[in-house]
């Protein structure tokens, strides 16, 4: 399989795929392919994976693309602003990501829910209890609002990150919720009570543009309902 990230705002990835290889994505995340694919839906994992799937942000039901010719290709396209990142996940190499990150996957990747265990952290954490969660083997890609950061933390490195921020980090990164210091600031501040806490050591990657944080500063432009 190989593949190319086109564009820069809206970016989409094109898969060219050889005979017999196999890619899945939610329902409905298909941009476009040549001929020579065989779609199959399905409940991957049965009614209580589908509805965790729900939970977690993705479709009910998935769709499986297989190609029967040669060579073919199949596009899917980012649904916000923002980059699509691919990953290469080692057999039992995961990666946890906020709810609806998940594009697409070679056949062989596992898409799954992950709860967050401190209840601090599904509280007031930005994205509630529920996660994604990306193992591997295999290739996939994820979609992270605005531009991303990336970040390498040590084993002593701590980030304070505004919560809608965090998009994506390996399990070996601590994820933790602390409350901002400081009457004035929580008043006056604009970063709210809480601020999330990760520490190393483990890779984090950081979004831009939250799209929680952009559907707010919209809001006073958007027409009022003729009952107001």
């Amino acid at each position: 399989m190989n593949f190319k990230i086109v564009g820069e705002t809206l970016p989409v990835v094109i898969l060219t795929l050889g005979k017999g290889e196999k890619v899945f994505t939610q329902a409905g995340g298909m941009a476009w392919m040549s001929e020579g694919f065989e779609m199959q839906t399905n409940m991957e994992g049965g009614l209580l994976k589908g509805i965790a799937r729900k939970l977690a942000g993705e479709t009910l039901f998935m769709t499986t693309y297989t190609c029967t010719r040669d060579s073919g290709e199949i596009a899917f396209a980012s649904s916000f602003p923002g980059k699509i990142i691919p990953l290469e996940l080692k057999a039992g190499q995961s990666i946890i990501c906020q709810k609806k990150a998940f594009l697409c996957g070679e056949s062989s990747v596992k898409l799954e829910i992950f709860f967050r265990k401190k209840i601090g952290s599904g509280l007031f954490g930005g994205e509630g209890f529920i996660l994604e969660k990306v193992t591997g083997p295999g290739l996939c890609f994820v979609e992270i609002d605005g531009a991303v950061v990336e970040y390498e933390l040590g084993s002593n490195d701590i980030l304070k990150v505004d919560q809608g921020h965090v998009a994506m980090f390996e399990p070996t990164v601590t994820f933790e919720i602390e409350m901002v210091k400081g009457f004035t600031n929580v008043l006056f501040g604009g970063e709210g009570l809480f601020l999330a806490t990760l520490k190393g050591p483990g890779k984090v990657w950081l979004q831009s543009l939250p799209i929680e944080n952009l559907a707010a500063r919209l809001i006073p432009y958007l027409p009022a309902s003729k009952g107001d």
